[in-house]
């Protein structure tokens, strides 16, 4: 987005990046010019080395020109900092290359084929099943056929396993209702119906839970207050709806380091108190659910996911002091040891310089209230198709790319990104030549630009490797920092690791939910997103330079 210019801040304006396509041009050129200029001109980019870093100054309107055909497309970066001094990356012109991987992407797509297959036959694939063990199987089937050198896949040890049984949750005060409703991933089943009042919890310590135990014991417990779901059928948000929203995200951000610890300990507190279980927030609107549990940290007691519209009616009744009665009985497994899971992966060998590698990656495991489709069928098919095109691409030209490119569809990532924590770990030897990782995971929407995960120095640089894909655009450049997904896995050994930033398409109301399938996803979008990821995997292949490495550091 573009944050409106004031009186006086003409200095921090966001830069406005206009690439021009010409027939005559193979290449990109980043240069700078006057800041009333708006308009870019035909040049072409630069095929000299320069240094490793080159001083920037203010910010100021650039523009790049780039391959193709006359019509005027924008790169927008949205900062309004200066740049630091930046990095200069020199990638050899391969208009023809470019031009075929984009028809081949964008005129022969497969992904609706495959996505729906993943979605509608596979189905979701929770890590630890059978379904995901089918899904790594298919996609190296996959790999190969569309022309990858190999394809394989790695196993790491995975936690236990859990499986979801059949479940029946009632009301039976202050009026009858069999409720929508699920659990809870990684929390045990109620040996059989478990009935009980519903309290809210009130106290903000663990002496003072055990003070009124009473209060807890045989009782299902809402533990926090409903989230703040607006009515979208209602008028807009006012004033003082956003300032409601803005406390509550206030209070939830800035917890003290014994407040945190608290709601670290709350279940485990209630299980030693005796209460029958948790209940949820789904905490979306149109009663969808959002689902999560890991294996790291098994819920020691039930805990019962319901729709937000449910979850605070249940709160509204028990503030209003009005009983409340639930039943619920819930039948889910746990694995009795842990299991091995495997991560996916797939390879173009460099002819240059094979050891240096491009990673392209997704996650192929889901959560599994839907089919997995927008998280993430449709960023591991994306990367399939990804791999399918530069194949296409390189094999009609007799080429192959100088560094090896690499697909890896990474598993465990729901659970707390444990398949690409676990790839790193064992590659990180050869992780000082790794030139990028780039992964997609925001759902089904095209690509729009990067985040460069605080790497400012890098803008330059993703320009030059964005500019050959400016027909697919507009794209931005931020140098917001992204969390979230597999490609923090990279950033302690200090790979420059990306995670694109996607159009929302109702990512939203998918995400972890029931709906998370196929009648969401938007091919055409995906098929652009695979296209992009194609040519930027190409351009660092070829670049002169490898990216210098970022500062070892923690996820964010």
């Amino acid at each position: 987005m573009t944050r409106r210019a004031r009186p006086g801040d003409r200095a921090w304006r966001p830069w406005a990046i206009a690439i021009v396509l010409a027939t005559t041009t193979a290449c990109v050129t980043v240069r700078r010019v006057p800041e009333t200029t708006t308009d870019s001109t035909s040049s072409s980019r630069a095929a000299a080395p320069a240094p490793a870093l080159a001083a920037s100054p203010a910010p100021t309107p650039t523009v790049v020109t780039s391959v193709a055909g006359g019509q005027a497309l924008a790169i927008t970066s949205i900062d309004t900092a200066p740049l630091p001094a930046q990095v200069t990356v020199t990638i050899p012109p391969d208009s023809g290359m470019v031009r075929a991987m984009i028809v081949a992407g964008t005129s022969d797509s497969h992904v609706a084929a495959d996505l729906a297959y993943l979605s509608d036959v596979i189905g979701p694939r929770l890590t630890g099943t059978e379904a995901l063990r089918r899904a790594n199987e298919w996609t190296a089937r996959k790999f190969r056929e569309y022309g990858a050198d190999s394809a394989w896949q790695e196993a790491w040890r995975f936690g236990r396993g859990w499986q979801r049984g059949p479940m029946v949750v009632d009301l039976l005060a202050p009026h009858r209702q069999t409720l929508f409703a699920a659990s809870w991933a990684w929390a045990p089943g109620t040996n059989g119906p478990a009935t009980g009042g519903v309290t809210i919890l009130t106290e903000t310590s663990a002496a003072a839970l055990a003070r009124d135990s009473n209060a807890i014991r045989g009782r299902w417990v809402l533990a926090r207050p409903p989230a703040l779901i607006h009515n979208g059928d209602g008028p807009p948000m006012t004033r003082a709806d956003s300032v409601r929203a803005d406390s509550a995200l206030h209070a939830a951000t800035t917890l003290t380091d014994a407040q945190r610890q608290f709601r670290r300990d709350v279940p485990g507190l209630l299980a030693q108190l005796g209460a029958l279980g948790t209940l949820q927030d789904g905490s979306k609107e149109f009663g969808l659910l959002t689902m999560s549990g890991s294996p790291l940290q098994l819920y020691p007691l039930p805990s019962i996911v319901l729709p937000h519209e449910t979850y605070a009616m249940l709160w509204r009744l028990r503030q209003a002091g009005v009983d409340v009665t639930l039943r619920a009985d819930v039948a889910n497994s746990l694995t009795a040891d842990t299991l091995t899971a495997y991560n996916t992966v797939a390879e173009i060998r460099g002819a240059d310089r094979p050891d240096e590698v491009v990673l392209l990656g997704a996650h192929l495991d889901s959560w599994d209230l839907g089919t997995g489709t927008t998280d993430n069928g449709a960023g591991a098919i994306a990367v399939l198709e990804a791999a399918r095109i530069l194949t296409k691409a390189l094999t009609a030209a007799r080429v192959r790319p100088s560094r090896t490119i690499r697909f890896v569809l990474f598993t465990g990532e729901e659970e707390g990104l444990l398949g690409s924590d676990a790839y790193a770990a064992r590659h990180a030897g050869d992780l000082a030549k790794m030139q990028a990782v780039l992964v997609l995971d925001n759902g089904t929407g095209r690509i729009t630009g990067i985040a460069l995960q605080g790497r400012s120095e890098l803008h330059d640089a993703w320009l030059s490797v964005l500019g050959p894909a400016a027909s697919l655009g507009p794209f931005t450049i931020r140098s917001a920092n992204k969390g979230g997904t597999d490609h923090l896995s990279f950033l302690p050994y200090g790979v420059p690791s990306f995670n694109y930033d996607q159009e929302t398409r109702g990512y939203g109301h998918t995400h972890h939910s029931q709906v998370d399938t196929f009648d969401h996803a938007l091919p055409e979008d995906l098929a652009q997103a695979a296209t992009v990821m194609a040519v930027n995997a190409y351009e660092l292949a070829e670049a002169d330079e490898l990216l210098p490495r970022g500062a070892p550091k923690a996820a964010p």
